[in-house]
């Protein structure tokens, strides 16, 4: 896709029909094709961009950081097209769970995309371009509503020693409430539970 101001009309349009879906099976297919639509380019300066924010981290953290990173947004990215591929997606009937909590999320990524303190659907400037930011949303979309995964993958660790922990009924997450004043961050729409034990 080339870089113009056609950005803006893409993206709330993606929005929008992401609000008509329904089912898990339905959103895994449409994400997919979305996704699929970045040229190689686009992919490269999406997953450089996202390295190169863990690299700005105090080193101690950012090593143990690192593997839960990749998986956060390429591993989950392969895994989407992966399931994609394998026509996984078509037999899946299952409603989106928590819809009302889906339909705000499909709200808040026109805005989160166009932040004009950040995005700029005019520029040229790939660290302002919102469709790189849309790739981010759409794969924790697959994440949050396709697997009913939390936002941060599993294992994700936090300063103070805390992590993202998978039980019997779903999920902890150490900052899962602290994120709320946070602008569009995914956090707010994510299937785990405050992990108590850190408030």
């Amino acid at each position: 896709m080339e870089k113009t101001n056609s950005y803006c009309p893409v993206i709330e349009n993606i929005s929008s029909r992401m609000k008509k879906i329904y089912g898990k099976g339905e959103l895994g297919l449409f994400l997919a094709e979305e996704v699929l639509k970045y040229n190689a380019y686009e992919l490269q300066v999406i997953f450089s961009r996202s390295r190169g924010e863990i690299e700005r981290l105090p080193e101690n953290y950012r090593d143990k950081l690192r593997p839960y990173a990749r998986e956060w947004l390429s591993g989950r990215y392969h895994r989407l097209i992966l399931l994609y591929r394998k026509g996984l997606f078509r037999d899946n009937n299952e409603p989106v769970k928590c819809r009302d909590t889906y339909l705000k999320y499909c709200d808040i990524i026109p805005k989160a995309c166009f932040d004009n303190k950040i995005y700029d659907c005019r520029s040229e400037d790939d660290e302002k371009n919102p469709y790189y930011n849309l790739f981010y949303y759409l794969v924790c979309a697959f994440a949050m509503f396709v697997e009913d995964e939390p936002g941060h993958p599993v294992g994700t660790p936090f300063p103070g020693g805390f992590e993202v922990v998978k039980e019997h009924d779903g999920y902890l997450c150490p900052i899962r409430d602290k994120e709320e004043e946070i602008l569009y961050s995914v956090c707010n729409f994510c299937p785990a539970k405050q992990d108590k034990r850190n408030i």
